[in-house]
């Protein structure tokens, strides 16, 4: 884009007439002219904030959160449901994006997202059910991501969700390959074929289960082999 600076404003006038902006009016001008150019996409990216890897932290890429976004939006769908994120921010964060009016509960160690307010309750997974009593059994769609890989940190969260879970609950996990046998064992969770990923490119491979079949979404169950 030209510089503002160097372009005159008006016609037909002297040099010594010509009208100029203050920095502040300049500045906010460009700034505004960069969001009326953005693109619809660069308008609905979602701002976290910096991953903190000494909590084992990684965000969604933009796909992967749209993509379990909509599908918890979609069990919704038809009647009144709360929600509950375990340990998933960027989840979170997209869902009120795309509907601001879900019900949804942020339960996370990290105590920068108490921006969140009254939607934010701070989570200890090593203390799965030191939450507010009136959370018992009160959600009907469960997402968790333990924070990490271990068999006792996914032991721990699954009690949290058995909290937390109203009668017939929906359950998402999002967590490595590696625990398909102990999600199965403890949550009786199945993977789907659509593969999460992170903006971060980590090491593990990560699955999404379900207790549920999500017939065409989510790529459905994946096959036995």
């Amino acid at each position: 884009m030209e510089e503002l600076a160097d372009r005159n404003v008006g016609v037909d006038v002297d040099d010594d007439d010509v009208p100029t902006l203050s920095s502040q009016a300049l500045a906010a001008l460009q700034e505004f002219l960069r969001e009326q150019n953005q693109s619809p996409a660069d308008q609905s990216e979602v701002s976290l904030v910096t991953e903190d890897w000494r909590l084992s932290q990684f965000w969604y890429d933009r796909e992967t959160a749209e993509t379990v976004a909509n599908e918890v939006l979609a069990l919704c769908s038809g009647s009144p449901s709360r929600v509950a994120c375990i340990a998933c921010p960027t989840l979170y964060a997209y869902l009120k994006r795309i509907d601001p009016s879900v019900s949804v509960q942020l339960l996370e160690f990290d105590k920068r997202f108490e921006q969140y307010g009254s939607d934010f309750t701070f989570y200890d997974y090593n203390k799965p059910e030191e939450l507010p009593t009136e959370m018992k059994h009160s959600y009907q769609v469960i997402v968790a991501d333990p924070p990490y890989l271990s068999g006792e940190c996914l032991e721990k969260v699954a009690q949290t969700i058995s909290f937390l879970s109203h009668s017939n609950a929906y359950l998402h996990l999002l967590t490595g390959e590696v625990q398909k046998d102990r999600a199965a064992e403890l949550l009786g969770l199945h993977p789907c074929i659509f593969w999460p990923r992170h903006s971060s490119k980590l090491g593990n491979e990560f699955r999404l289960f379900t207790n549920y079949d999500p017939g065409t979404r989510l790529g459905g169950w994946e096959q036995e082999k």
